[in-house]
């Protein structure tokens, strides 16, 4: 599958802002286009990771002076791509423009670096809710690339029903399922999971980190954002908003923010118990989505049986795409998680 124009047309998260520190360049991918990230001290910048001159990785360079040096000649370039230092000439009377990298347009919110590579993306990210809220307590998680598809590992989370056999004990326990109301609801431009169920489900995960869960709610943001919403009686429990940026057409890199609501726990606790508990599940996913690649690609293409489980039908994947569905809420449906 090749990343659709609403793919590549949106903003995506490619990096947390604490992994990039000033005077630090990172190499990264996004749906295929190799880029040098970079910090000076008056911000951030991101070029395509490709030195005009000689055609030299820009993302090897260092940062000089507020700018991007080439390593392999000095060319020295600034967040917008100008070259404004060629070392041992000078620059009087040369016409720039033609010696000039190519930008990439970031921005940073919330504690994220944010990249589009098209003009057709807004003036900036448009982020779920509960992300940034300040009476709130939030951290970032980021699990390096993974192979496999983006829109397989969006699908992934949002499909309950995988969770009773591949989180065995983590989340759900396949031989001790609870009954559940399930009712998926189409708003048009996204779309939403919602589980009503009168205790909490019976993993470790949950009987550790809920006193309460009546209701969860996983709603899908084309193309590549899903928040998942915990909520007990009368609360939020637990916010998760997980972003997967696809690197290229076939591998991807997940984030998460965590949001929880303030409370006795102080926020390191819990972060370190969230951690805890969600590592094994997170190494389960991403052994999943690797073996369903390794699988599709020996056979050349994916084939899907959709079965009385997947509710959503083909509306996610229209939504990646760029389409819109109708607005409207299915009939409840009663099954056991």
């Amino acid at each position: 599958m090749t990343l659709p124009d609403a793919v590549r047309d949106a903003w995506h998260l490619v990096a947390i802002s604490r992994q990039l520190r000033a005077g630090q360049v990172r190499q990264i991918q996004l749906a295929g286009v190799p880029i040098a990230l970079f910090r000076t001290e008056a911000g951030i910048g991101a070029l395509v990771d490709r030195c005009p001159h000689r055609n030299y990785p820009l993302s090897l360079g260092r940062v000089v002076d507020g700018g991007l040096e080439c390593p392999y000649h000095g060319w020295r370039f600034a967040a917008s791509g100008a070259c404004v230092a060629v070392p041992g000439c000078t620059l009087e009377g040369v016409d720039t423009a033609r010696l000039s990298a190519a930008p990439i347009r970031v921005i940073e919110r919330h504690g994220g670096i944010f990249l589009a590579l098209s003009d057709k993306a807004g003036p900036e990210p448009v982020l779920p809710p509960d992300i940034g809220d300040p009476a709130l307590d939030h951290f970032w998680w980021q699990q390096g690339v993974w192979r496999g598809r983006a829109y397989d590992a969006i699908e992934n989370v949002m499909d309950p029903f995988h969770t009773s056999h591949l989180h065995h004990g983590y989340i759900r326990h396949r031989d001790r399922r609870l009954p559940v109301s399930l009712q998926v609801r189409s708003h048009g431009d996204s779309i939403d999971m919602v589980i009503e169920q009168d205790q909490p489900d019976l993993g470790l995960m949950s009987r550790f980190l809920e006193r309460d869960r009546s209701r969860s709610i996983s709603r899908y943001y084309p193309p590549t954002i899903v928040q998942a919403r915990w909520e007990g009686t009368k609360r939020l429990t637990l916010c998760v908003t997980a972003f997967f940026t696809p690197s290229t057409n076939d591998s991807f890199m997940p984030f998460a923010c965590f949001t929880t609501p303030r409370g006795l726990a102080p926020g390191w606790l819990k972060q370190a118990a969230i951690r805890l508990f969600l590592r094994p599940v997170v190494a389960q996913d991403r052994e999943a989505l690797a073996r369903q690649a390794e699988v599709m690609g020996h056979f050349g293409h994916p084939q899907f049986t959709t079965g009385p489980g997947d509710l959503l039908g083909d509306r996610l994947h229209r939504l990646w795409k760029g389409d819109r569905i109708a607005e409207e809420n299915d009939p409840p449906v009663k099954a056991m998680l």
